[in-house]
């Protein structure tokens, strides 16, 4: 791993630890074990680190949502849902302590909105996507709304996400697995 990947994985602890208003650079280059100087080679400012730990920190709920709509028969639907599930859970699980540093302040929101290519719906549309490859091979109804689907399960693990991270706990150990059999009935 090089520094700038060290610099990243060390900017995420720090951030879920502290928050974002709270990590300094000086504390991030400290839990890194590389200079301040050496991070501002690599990030211009603090905002560009966290943006660097959301996208390259966290688990990746679009890639797997993505080759689940292009591969959905490798799986049946059970595996295929609790997978998706598991994956989103442990997405918002580990984005929420630190993603809500966003709303801290409107400078670091426009940063964020901007560093997105597609906006933070994008997991929605590619669940939805998923959803409705399932439909095509018949293993989900025909008339299910895929979108409010998605929106449904990603409402649910995003809800449970803040309940850990304000309860400090974490996740439901059965969730995902309730979510995606009752999704499985629902279609």
């Amino acid at each position: 791993m090089g520094s700038r990947e060290e610099i990243v994985a060390a900017a995420a602890t720090v951030m879920r630890e502290q928050g974002y208003a709270h990590a300094t650079t000086k504390a991030i280059a400290q839990a890194s074990g590389y200079s301040e100087a050496l991070l501002y080679k690599h990030f211009r400012d603090k905002t560009a680190l966290f943006l660097a730990v959301l996208k390259e920190e966290l688990p990746d709920l679009v890639a797997t949502a993505a080759r689940l709509t292009e591969h959905p028969e490798k799986a049946d639907l059970s595996d295929n849902l609790a997978e998706l599930t598991t994956t989103a859970l442990a997405f918002y699980c580990a984005s929420f302590p630190i993603s809500i540093s966003i709303f801290s302040s409107r400078d670091l929101l426009r940063a964020h909105r901007d560093s997105l290519e597609n906006g933070p719906d994008l997991p929605i549309q590619h669940v939805a996507g998923y959803l409705a490859a399932e439909v095509r091979l018949g293993r989900l109804r025909a008339d299910l709304d895929v979108e409010a689907a998605a929106r449904l399960l990603l409402g649910a693990c995003f809800q449970e996400a803040f309940l850990a991270s304000f309860e400090e706990r974490p996740p439901r150990p059965d969730l995902a697995q309730r979510l995606a059999a009752t999704l499985e009935k629902l279609g």
